[in-house]
């Protein structure tokens, strides 16, 4: 119950003065409790929640993201369910001047690699497809691009890749006029043909190294 309860309070104390001095005096590993009830203890995530896989992730797009939600450039009317779930809750996480230091440890945390939950795809042709639309900004072997704000996709869980991939599609993720990033993903999801390249591309993703 200690675990749990200390990130409660930092939030609950950040509304009064001296709030700052109170949240650098959690740990890391304890600002991450209220994420390891959706994503996991090691941050491997849980399709069943669709709380995604995290700890492949570095902490510059971590950090991203959770701006991201916070200012409703992800997570607002129009996304998935589950971003905004995600946006909710936010206001569970400790002040944002220890961000970095939830991220980093996000970061280097460690799960086995996630369970193949798709089938159908070819890596072969999803190759071709990523190296045509998104080699140049997510690296060859999908490794990300730190410079272009461009995350790491190897070792993502595959539903997840499916299910994000459709909502930049479908305008669900991406429509924000101040999401940069997001816009330009929307479009570059949009230049794949089909349900059967997605899943092409995912299962080249998929045969990538972390």
């Amino acid at each position: 119950m200690r675990l749990l309860f200390i990130p409660l309070l930092a939030v609950l104390l950040a509304a009064l003065p001296g709030a700052a001095t109170a949240a650098a005096d959690i740990s890391a590993a304890d600002l991450y409790q209220p994420c390891a009830a959706c994503h996991g203890a090691d941050a491997g995530g849980n399709a069943g929640l669709q709380a995604p896989r995290l700890n492949h992730l570095r902490p510059v797009y971590i950090l991203a993201q959770l701006d991201k939600f916070q200012r409703g450039l992800r997570g607002a009317g129009g996304a998935t369910a589950a971003a905004q779930q995600m946006a909710a809750s936010v206001s569970m996480l400790p002040p944002p001047e220890r961000w970095p230091d939830l991220a980093g440890y996000i970061s280097e945390l460690a799960s086995g690699p996630s369970t193949a939950t798709l089938a159908g795809g070819d890596a072969a042709m999803g190759g071709d497809y990523f190296n045509q639309f998104c080699g140049a900004c997510h690296g060859p072997a999908a490794g990300g691009n730190v410079a272009l704000n461009a995350p790491a996709l190897a070792g993502a869980d595959d539903w997840y890749l499916a299910a994000q991939l459709q909502a930049f599609r479908s305008g669900q993720r991406g429509q924000h006029r101040e999401d940069r990033t997001g816009r330009q993903m929307r479009n570059m999801a949009r230049v794949l043909p089909g349900e059967q390249a997605i899943l092409d591309v995912i299962a080249f993703i998929r045969s990538q190294p972390e």
